[in-house]
């Protein structure tokens, strides 16, 4: 998903709303997809702020902080069942499902996907939404017939542009944001060509961490083709 250009405008359920407020601040985001052998499964995405709680419960007290307007529960909860309600309207996607943690500020959406292209599928509708034009860009796909799945991440210059754009107190948001992939699969993983990406001692899930700055600054790829044994 494009993560830049969904939190430059301050969009997408928790996170999206509260990162104006954490200039100094930690957060996490944390993207699972569950496969199945015939490409369906299951995707959960995590917005974890848990490392500034108490920072971000004494701002939750404030009306306002640095100019931006300080959000109410409410208006946190109702982005959440807007986010779900978009979710339900897209083809291939079931099941969906919120949670809002507000003593620990972590919020969840997941989804069952017919098909892991579905993904692709929610990418486009979110940044259409929010009238947002896309730079980077995630893929999705999987061959079952050679057990294959891949994850196409293209980076675009014009990402670390629209960021230099940003004020430099929003820029502070992301330098110690991290971002982590979790792929989970039937099968055992005969490779990975992603040399960032660790598989798991069971070798049935495949797991990147990355900064944020070094997703906007084009240092690290996200992409990566996964080969699992029949």
């Amino acid at each position: 998903m494009n993560l830049l250009k969904m939190m430059s405008r301050f969009r997408f359920v928790l996170l999206l709303i509260c990162l104006p407020l954490l200039f100094s601040s930690c957060f996490e985001i944390i993207e699972e997809i569950s496969l199945r052998a015939d490409g369906s499964g299951e995707m959960t995405i995590t917005v974890n702020l848990s490392q500034s709680k108490t920072k971000v419960a004494s701002i939750m007290l404030m009306d306002s902080v640095n100019g931006y307007k300080v959000p109410s529960r409410q208006t946190i909860q109702q982005e959440m069942n807007d986010a779900v309600a978009r979710l339900r309207k897209m083809p291939g996607i079931s099941n969906v499902k919120s949670t809002t943690d507000f003593n620990n500020y972590i919020a969840t959406i997941s989804f069952s996907f017919r098909d892991v292209s579905n993904i692709n599928n929610i990418s486009r509708n979110i940044l259409e939404a929010q009238k947002i034009k896309a730079t980077n860009i995630s893929t999705y796909s999987y061959n079952k017939a050679t057990a294959s799945f891949s994850r196409d991440y293209r980076y675009y210059a014009t990402a670390k542009a629209e960021f230099n754009k940003l004020k430099k107190e929003d820029r502070e948001i992301f330098r110690t944001a991290t971002y982590t992939s979790i792929y989970r699969f039937p099968a055992v993983v005969s490779r990975s060509s992603n040399a960032l990406a660790k598989i798991s001692k069971s070798r049935k899930a495949v797991m990147q961490t990355c900064s944020v700055m070094d997703l906007v600054n084009g240092k690290v790829s996200v992409s990566n083709q996964i080969l699992l044994s029949k």
